[in-house]
């Protein structure tokens, strides 16, 4: 039976901008687009943006690099490194116990515990400093304890990549870009944070995310879990001021491509109650329309999804627990589709599955956003 979904057409429009009771809006294009000349920002959304290309030395994308984001997680870069500078031998198994986590998990508590052992912010002047960065900036006035109002650009990301990839010493370098290949898909907190550079590219690639904001509360992988942030009350250069604390940030950073061939920084914030599949679906829109010379594009279809928290499963039936569970109304790249299991969600039926290769799991058809049970122009698996 065609399936509308119109009792979910509101999760389904955040997506995609249809009309209610359209599901011709909800339908792909075509297959995962290729590269394209210049950034794509989807409405509402402010961004800084800067990929550079190592072979060449040259930026192939420059969008509001100098524009101040609260940095979220990807200050954790900064940590590790302020922990680990002048390190010349292998990482102490004491340490990689606390920098494992927080790298490839993004793990709060031990990024907390970093930031109170070693003077909070002046962890952020010293790294200012010994690394040259023009726009970074400890945490405000009253916020000295929240690492991850850091103040960051995107041209500055580019530098700390470009530091970790040419200057720092040789098991700096392999430990922390070896953790960042090794990024977790549900980070310790409960999000799935392989959105934007993850979601755009296949490996090789290594990450560091960030996320905050109220909209973003509520796990989308594992069981949910809050970590609070350290306190302290550090003394360090004047902060910045113009740094937006509201809007609900994401942001995705890292190299990619064989020989980490690329740095690729992108910061965002959305309007204040974005959901979170929202967000996700726009940072990915946004990172995958970059030129990023050495990227490699992952092959298939790109469809919303409606409904809260879909389960993944490890084969077209629910008789498995599921792997994870999407965020909520995100936009994912199907592979190929297949028939399994009936599934049930009155008024719908449909026994056709969507392979999502990014996840190497299934969800069942009945959560695309599509106008038939059976996706068009998707081949069978």
């Amino acid at each position: 039976m065609r399936h509308h979904r119109l009792a979910a057409v509101s999760a389904a429009l955040l997506l995609t901008g249809g009309a209610a009771g359209s599901a011709t809006a909800a339908a792909p294009a075509g297959p995962a687009r290729p590269a394209a000349a210049s950034a794509e920002v989807p409405a509402g959304v402010s961004a800084g943006v800067a990929v550079f290309d190592r072979q060449t030395g040259a930026f192939t994308e420059q969008l509001n690099t100098s524009t101040r984001f609260r940095s979220a997680s990807v200050v954790k870069v900064l940590i590790a490194l302020d922990h680990l500078w002048g390190l010349d031998h292998a990482v102490p198994d004491s340490d990689r116990a606390w920098l494992e986590p927080m790298l490839r998990a993004s793990d709060d508590g031990a990024a907390s515990a970093y930031w109170s052992d070693r003077g909070g912010a002046a962890i952020i002047t010293r790294m200012v400093d010994r690394l040259g960065l023009r726009d970074t900036a400890p945490p405000p006035g009253g916020y000295e304890g929240y690492w991850g109002y850091t103040a960051l650009s995107a041209r500055d990301t580019v530098t700390i990549y470009r530091y970790l990839l040419d200057s720092a010493p040789s098991p700096v370098r392999d430990f922390v870009l070896g953790n960042l290949r090794q990024s977790t898909r549900c980070a310790t907190d409960g999000f799935d944070q392989h959105f934007g550079i993850a979601g755009a590219f296949e490996k090789p690639w290594a990450l560091k995310q960030g996320w905050s904001g109220s909209s973003y509360e509520k796990g989308t992988c594992g069981p949910p879990r809050t970590a609070a942030t350290a306190r302290t009350r550090s003394a360090g250069p004047a902060a910045a001021t113009d740094v937006d604390l509201t809007r609900p940030a994401l942001h995705s950073t890292g190299t990619v491509g064989v020989g980490d061939r690329s740095i690729v920084a992108v910061f965002t914030l959305h309007p204040v109650g974005t959901p979170y599949g929202k967000a996700y679906t726009d940072i990915g829109r946004l990172v995958r329309s970059l030129n990023v010379p050495g990227a490699s594009r992952p092959a298939g279809w790109r469809f919303g999804t409606w409904s809260d928290h879909v389960n993944v499963r490890p084969g077209p039936g629910t008789g498995n627990a599921p792997i994870t569970q999407l965020p909520a109304g995100v936009e994912v790249l199907v592979g190929c589709q297949a028939r399994g299991e009936v599934v049930n969600v009155p008024p719908y039926t449909n026994e056709w599955w969507a392979y999502l290769p990014q996840y190497d799991g299934w969800i069942s058809n009945i959560y695309v956003n599509s106008p038939d049970n059976k996706m068009p122009d998707v081949k069978d698996c």
